[in-house]
């Protein structure tokens, strides 16, 4: 019974969910494009916060499960298709807005990052507990907000300070909640696969 365990566990080394699937260029452009779109959609949901020009939206969320369970290739091109895709006019940032000279997009340019760090960290097994998927999720919202916090100072006028308050204090509630569902999620999507597999 050990024997017939241990070639799961070669097999599943290094992988992401994404790869459980019959590989393809197919597949991979279907992915990239079902990320990106995935990103869009979940941003979609969003809510203005008093006394800050950044929304609470699902895109966080999206670009974090994307990026894991892409892995670390793909969940920059699918991020990166949203972030152009966005810029070039298609309204699928939060609110349905577009372009680049909004005061969040610093945000976008974070997930684009985030994206690539935790699907690198996902095929080193990040996504397989609970405790390691939430670190994952925590170092990704952390780059997000190391890149977006600094970019709404600047684009807006703010001090840092006012910058953290406004971009950064308003959601670290939502972000715990989004790295719970995550860290529920993932594992149980690999725990279920393990055993069909």
């Amino acid at each position: 019974m050990s024997t017939a365990a241990a070639p799961a566990r070669t097999l599943r080394a290094g992988t992401v969910l994404a790869d459980l699937l019959p590989s393809s260029r197919t597949r991979d452009i279907a992915l990239v494009v079902g990320g990106a779109a995935l990103t869009g959609l979940a941003a979609q949901l969003s809510v203005p916060v008093p006394g800050s020009p950044v929304p609470v939206s699902g895109q966080t969320f999206a670009a974090l499960l994307v990026g894991t369970a892409l892995g670390a290739r793909r969940g920059f091109l699918a991020l990166a298709l949203y972030a152009v895709a966005g810029m070039a006019g298609v309204p699928w940032f939060a609110q349905a807005t577009s372009g680049y000279g909004m005061p969040s997009f610093g945000y976008i340019l974070g997930m684009l990052l985030a994206a690539t760090v935790v699907g690198a960290l996902a095929r080193r097994g990040a996504d397989r507990s609970v405790l390691r998927t939430a670190g994952a999720m925590a170092l990704g919202s952390a780059i997000i907000y190391a890149v977006g916090v600094p970019y709404l100072a600047l684009a807006t006028g703010m001090t840092l300070g006012q910058a953290v308050a406004a971009g950064l204090t308003p959601f670290l509630i939502g972000d715990a909640l989004k790295a719970a569902l995550a860290m529920g999620a993932l594992p149980a999507a690999w725990k279920l696969l393990g055993r069909k597999g």
